[in-house]
């Protein structure tokens, strides 16, 4: 007698887009073809007499999106890896985004970008050891209890030479996912980024990733300099990079969103019309990308 078939369907991923304000527009032409905005609360913060306060003009303008569209944050300054202290500042700005408007989910990198309290301007993976295991592990714990909403991480690129480690890139991030039960944005484009500046296989990543941790897909277009490919979001999504999202979602049983993300100054670049169309090219693969159903039933987190 055949056993019965409990499958379930998977859902189509809802589709973000990084949005940072100033360019009311821009914001009025992606509402349509969006279902999540991505703030980055970093990026819309102002100062004056040394404290830092989120733009109010800024928050006016993600109030004035219709009730269908929904916010996520994603910050980029917390520096959750840092060995002295993680940034309070970046804490005290998710606190007045909270209070303002309602989150579906945030996140943050899983790096570092302050040593010794001095800012590095960008951002550095940790040593894959335990010792950085458990540091991480018990920031993630003092986030969940700061904030009653999904917590997840993304990986980021390597930028030096990989050290020796305890555990491989892959591993790490199940390390960290399984230890607190954070969930995990993959960021597609720093896999092709990895791959093509230190030779890392995306196929063996994909083969040991937990992928039941993923909740969200990051795509970007950056670009090569001096040999080394950038994760600058500066540019539409190469096919590559594309091709391994839908890949991801293929594996991604508990998958929520796909977000493309563009930086500000890039938007010049593309034009409202390129990236309108860069979000109808990336709604129609996710819609037309073959998934097969999942075994068990779809949790949200």
């Amino acid at each position: 007698m055949a056993s019965a078939d409990n499958s379930v369907p998977r859902r189509t991923p809802a589709l973000a887009f990084t949005y940072e304000g100033d360019d009311l527009e821009l914001l009025e032409r992606v509402a349509p073809l969006v279902d999540l905005i991505e703030i980055t609360p970093d990026t819309i913060a102002a100062s004056e007499r040394g404290r830092v306060f989120l733009r109010p003009e800024l928050l006016d303008e993600y109030a004035s999106l219709p009730q269908r569209v929904q916010f996520i944050a994603h910050g980029i300054g917390l520096s959750i890896g840092s060995f002295d202290h993680w940034n309070e500042r970046y804490l005290r700005l998710l606190d007045e985004l909270t209070a303002h408007i309602d989150l579906q989910w945030h996140s943050e990198h899983l790096a570092f970008t302050s040593v010794g309290g001095e800012n590095s301007g960008t951002m550095f993976t940790l040593p894959r050891t335990g010792e950085s295991l458990d540091l991480v592990c018990e920031r993630v714990r003092r986030i969940q209890e700061l904030y009653p909403m999904p917590f997840l991480l993304e990986n980021v690129v390597q930028l030096l030479p990989d050290p020796p480690s305890e555990y491989t890139p892959a591993g790490f991030l199940n390390a960290v996912t399984t230890r607190t039960g954070c969930g995990l944005i993959l960021d597609a484009y720093n896999l092709q980024c990895d791959a093509y500046n230190h030779r890392m296989s995306v196929n063996d990543f994909m083969e040991e990733l937990n992928w039941s941790a993923v909740r969200e897909i990051h795509l970007a277009g950056g670009v090569l300099y001096n040999g080394f490919l950038l994760d600058i979001h500066s540019n539409a999504t190469s096919d590559q990079t594309l091709d391994s999202a839908l890949e991801a979602i293929r594996r991604a049983p508990n998958l929520r969103a796909v977000t493309f993300e563009l930086l500000k100054e890039a938007v010049p670049l593309l034009g409202h019309e390129g990236i309108c169309a860069e979000l109808i090219r990336i709604r129609d693969a996710i819609q037309s990308c073959d998934s097969k159903p999942t075994s068990a039933a779809y949790s949200i987190f």
